[in-house]
């Protein structure tokens, strides 16, 4: 970041996707932290830990803010809308060309199990996350079905 008025350094922001519980100093950690002299072990033990409780190897988005004095801190989020439409429908990938094609089915059940998880996440009402959640599953082929 820029230095403003020969100000110190500002924090550098670094966001990764990192499976849960499975963080260690192999890309993509260890690069991207280490070229901005943060220990990756150091980060990968506490992610590690504070991902415990979640599924392993579920993708989690982390923010990564690093102080001028290399210190560190982080936030985690919910996995991508995208992860987990595929999984309630039980595909890997979505339609090469969404509303043409099929690429498999969900229930609205579904659609708000999934807005309620990515409520963590935003601040919309559940109306509203219902709305992009099943936005998400259109641009994937996704049929929402009853």
């Amino acid at each position: 970041m820029s230095k403003a008025g020969g100000k110190a350094a500002a924090t550098t922001v670094v966001k990764l996707i990192v499976p849960a519980g499975k963080a260690s100093a192999q890309p993509p950690v260890g690069p991207a932290l280490g070229a901005k002299g943060v220990k990756a072990m150091d980060f990968a033990k506490e992610f590690n830990a504070r991902t415990a409780h979640i599924e392993p190897g579920l993708l989690t988005p982390t923010v990564v803010r690093i102080q001028p004095d290399r210190t560190f801190s982080f936030t985690t989020h919910t996995p991508p809308t995208s992860l987990l439409l595929k999984r309630a429908a039980g595909i890997t990938t979505g339609a090469r060309k969404p509303g043409a094609e099929i690429s498999g089915t969900v229930s609205i059940k579904h659609i708000y199990e999934i807005a309620k998880i990515k409520l963590k996440d935003i601040d919309v009402s559940e109306k509203e996350m219902c709305k992009i959640v099943a936005g998400s599953a259109r641009s994937l082929g996704i049929k929402i079905v009853r």
